[in-house]
């Protein structure tokens, strides 16, 4: 097969599994949480044991084979890299990791489906805790994404030749302390949906202007 073919295949796959994953994400924090909160007993019951493991298998899925197919194009194909791709990747890669070590064993429990039992309402806040900084998170990947692509492909040497500085050490030092909030810390503004949209847009913001600034 090509590189070309391969290259292409690549990131048709990974655009594709990330639609699935992301879309769920954005399912999780913007419509099923609020519908959880208001809906009667039964009707509860009934989508925690039905619904929701369905649509979270999906979900770590969706996951699993968005970073395999990134996996693909940065060592495989040999995609051509900036500051942007390296942000977007740790943060896809963090995001992949919240998944699969923190929202899904901690779903789980607060599901009822580990057999071991364990703290329902603990479960529950740390994963809602790691699912919305995915959803923080989400916004930037994509912009790191995208500039990278761009940049590179279309031959813009201001945004290709950016972001290998000091800008992305700063980058990459807020995104884990982040990260590290996500873990052992607190919603803070993300509490609300309004507020973690909001929060995406500006770290974003944020996060560009650190790329090719400094």
């Amino acid at each position: 097969m090509e590189l070309l073919t391969l290259d292409f295949l690549a990131r048709w796959a990974h655009t594709l599994f990330g639609i699935t994953w992301i879309g769920l994400l954005y399912y999780f924090n913007f419509i099923q949480g609020g519908y959880f909160k208001q809906a009667s007993p039964e009707a509860l019951a009934d989508a925690k044991t039905k619904l929701a493991p369905s649509a979270l298998w999906w979900f770590r899925w969706g996951a699993m084979f968005t970073f395999l197919t990134g996996v693909i194009l940065l060592g495989v194909v040999g995609s051509r890299t900036n500051g942007f791709i390296v942000l977007g990747a740790t943060m896809g890669t963090l995001m992949f990791l919240n998944v699969w070590l923190v929202i899904w064993p901690n779903q789980k429990i607060a599901l009822g489906l580990n057999p071991n039992g364990g703290d329902a309402a603990a479960a529950g806040a740390k994963a809602l805790l790691a699912s919305r900084t995915n959803t923080l998170f989400s916004a930037p990947m994509l912009m790191g994404m995208f500039g990278s692509f761009h940049g590179a492909g279309s031959g813009a040497a201001p945004l290709a030749s950016q972001g290998f500085g000091v800008g992305l050490i700063v980058a990459l030092v807020i995104v884990l302390a982040l990260e590290a909030n996500a873990l052992f810390g607190k919603q803070g503004p993300m509490t609300t949906v309004k507020g973690v949209i909001i929060s995406s847009l500006v770290l974003t913001v944020v996060l560009a202007a650190i790329l090719q600034t400094l």
